[in-house]
């Protein structure tokens, strides 16, 4: 996970102009076209052309990869809107911190893994599952959490809570809907959370599992790392660097002080070792442990 998260860090970076700046807003304005016309069409023929069918995809409907994120996650009025603000909420959040390259491969990576596992189904069993991006936006709360646990939100606009608890609430529901989904015989459907929690694990999985180390278990990592390792890889590094005409380098971008003279880099001390990163990059990069 930490070798994919720096080659996407690094093609973001190689690739300046990759991703769709604001995505979640349009994915947020798509929903609320497609509900409105939901609220027209009383047959819900449009919500049937969306949703991802395996069987119809592989006869020629090929819009269904991409069209069944706009599908409502709900038709009443309320929980529309809520669900709304959260998703645009956490989304452009996570676009802020992660950059727009980054989110876009996040959020495009979790709809052909739902799709490729609908399809994987279909091809085994025969049976074709109907998928929305339900679990794929619940997701983001999860990734939300990781970055900033302690950020308080209004939950219905007026009660403060932690995003952590609320993640922990979404992960009941995850695993409720697939207890509810198994018990009913729908095992196709009941692997679709988990397909989404995958996706979240893939981008978010090493800062998830550094959180719940135990704390004595992150203290000894971080003596270590600040006492031996890093006066060790110091020595190493300032020489690398002497040599090569700069003295800062960020581990994740690429970019050093002789190329960029006003850029403000920083030491970590939550790595092992001795690791440079730059401005952007030292609150959001995966540590290193070795």
């Amino acid at each position: 996970m930490r070798s994919l998260n720096r080659k996407i860090d690094r093609f973001c970076m190689d690739h300046p102009r990759f991703g769709v700046p604001r995505l979640m807003m349009f994915i947020v304005i798509g929903k609320i076209i497609v509900w409105l016309f939901c609220q027209m069409d009383t047959t819900m023929s449009l919500v049937g052309m969306l949703y991802f069918h395996p069987a119809l995809f592989c006869r020629g409907q090929v819009w269904r990869l991409f069209t069944f994120a706009l599908v409502p996650d709900s038709f009443s009025i309320l929980w529309f809107a809520v669900a709304l603000y959260f998703y645009y909420f956490i989304g452009s959040s996570l676009e802020r911190a992660w950059g727009a390259g980054r989110f876009t491969i996040y959020y495009l990576s979790g709809i052909l893994f739902t799709a490729l596992y609908s399809l994987v189904y279909y091809w085994i069993s025969g049976v074709s599952v109907l998928v929305s991006s339900s679990y794929l936006n619940l997701s983001l709360f999860f990734a939300f959490a990781t970055l900033w646990p302690e950020q308080r939100v209004l939950l219905f606009f007026f009660i403060p809570v932690k995003i952590k608890w609320l993640a922990w609430a979404d992960a009941a529901l995850f695993a409720l809907a697939v207890v509810q989904d198994v018990a009913a015989g729908r095992v196709g459907l009941a692997l679709v959370p988990v397909v989404a929690v995958g996706n979240y694990l893939l981008y978010c999985g090493q800062w998830l599992f550094d959180f719940l180390r135990p704390a004595s278990v992150r203290g000894r990592t971080r003596q270590k790392a600040r006492t031996v390792q890093f006066k060790q890889a110091a020595k190493k590094v300032q020489a690398q660097q002497k040599a090569q005409g700069y003295t800062r380098r960020c581990e994740v971008c690429g970019r050093t002080d002789r190329d960029y003279p006003d850029l403000e880099f920083r030491y970590c001390s939550r790595c092992a070792g001795y690791h440079c990163f730059c401005i952007d990059h030292i609150n959001d990069h995966i540590h290193f442990t070795q």
